[in-house]
């Protein structure tokens, strides 16, 4: 399973979304998609962001199971912690 979440992105790039994955909610997007549909969908995100920012999260082979991608600036940064994902608020600007 695959969820993403686009946050301030144009409508088009949500649309283009919807042709792969299923919108339960504005901005959320939930789907099942094989590892090069997935990436190939995250580079056209990335590309195409214009101010916005994603996340992404898929299955992985790790620890927790899952990996986690963003790109943009989004409202945590993922980090690191010896093999483990966690989410941290930025400091304000």
């Amino acid at each position: 399973m695959v969820v993403m979440v686009l946050q301030r992105v144009p409508p088009g790039l949500r649309g283009e979304l919807t042709r792969w994955l299923i919108q339960p909610h504005t901005g959320l997007f939930v789907g099942t998609l094989s590892a090069r549909v997935r990436d190939r969908l995250w580079e056209r995100i990335c590309k195409d962001l214009k101010g916005g920012a994603a996340i992404l999260i898929h299955p992985d082979s790790c620890e927790q199971g899952f990996a986690i991608r963003t790109c943009g600036k989004t409202k945590r940064l993922i980090e690191d912690f010896d093999g483990l994902k966690l989410a941290k608020t930025r400091a304000s600007e």
